[in-house]
């Protein structure tokens, strides 16, 4: 981790709620905030730590997780610039602990406001605002997903995945375990099985697209092509 030099115009840019802030607020924003340059993989919380401050992600993303006592992780959301955290959001606003992991996903630049300097600036409409409605939009988010892993089987899932990505997809089986909350096992067998049908073309952490169509139809009700 190091300290990159502040860009309070990237920050802003990044997000615009910071030039609605009236003067005094925006500049106690910006004074207060901590700059930190984290490598790709820095865990950045973890479970039962806690919640020192609220992170504006000014470049790269974070990977936020659920991590289950064998190992498994279920991916919850990431963070890109002009995102928030919702995880960071509750910890603050209910003084709890974190109850997710988050890693830097790629290089990330963090402008981190502290705790007490967060809990001032809810006074602040717009700030309020742009927490309350970036909430709002993850809560929703995280309820697609909960209904994804309830409701859908993971050959739905898994096709669903593989769409929307191009012909060519550079990518292993643990990585897409990993982004549909899985083990390697379930979804090389189910990957196996869309080559059998002539779905996919399988290759050293490579998958080639045949059939999109044929994958559609699964993603839309799993029957299979």
């Amino acid at each position: 981790m190091s300290t990159p030099t502040p860009d309070p115009a990237l920050a802003a840019a990044r997000y615009p709620m910071i030039a609605a802030l009236p003067d005094a607020a925006r500049l106690r924003l910006l004074a207060a905030g901590r700059w930190a340059r984290v490598p790709a993989g820095t865990l950045l919380f973890d479970d039962r730590q806690a919640c020192e401050g609220f992170p504006f992600v000014v470049e790269g993303s974070v990977r936020v997780v659920k991590c289950a006592p064998n190992g498994r992780e279920l991916p919850l959301y990431r963070v890109t610039p002009g995102e928030t955290c919702i995880i960071s959001s509750s910890c603050l606003l209910g003084h709890e602990d974190y109850n997710a992991r988050g890693v830097a996903e790629t290089d990330t630049v963090l402008l981190m406001l502290p705790k007490s300097d967060f809990d001032a600036l809810l006074g602040e409409p717009a700030f309020r605002s742009f927490v309350f409605h970036l909430f709002a939009e993850r809560i929703a988010d995280l309820m697609q997903l909960i209904e994804e892993v309830a409701f859908h089987r993971l050959d739905q899932r898994l096709a669903a995945q593989l769409l929307g990505k191009g012909r060519l997809l550079h990518t292993t089986h643990q990585q897409l375990a990993d982004e549909l909350g899985s083990v390697r096992e379930f979804v090389s067998r189910l990957l196996k099985g869309f080559a059998a049908q002539g779905l996919v073309k399988l290759s050293r952490e490579q998958i080639e697209i045949l059939d999109p169509a044929g994958l559609r139809r699964i993603a839309s009700d799993g029957r299979q092509a």
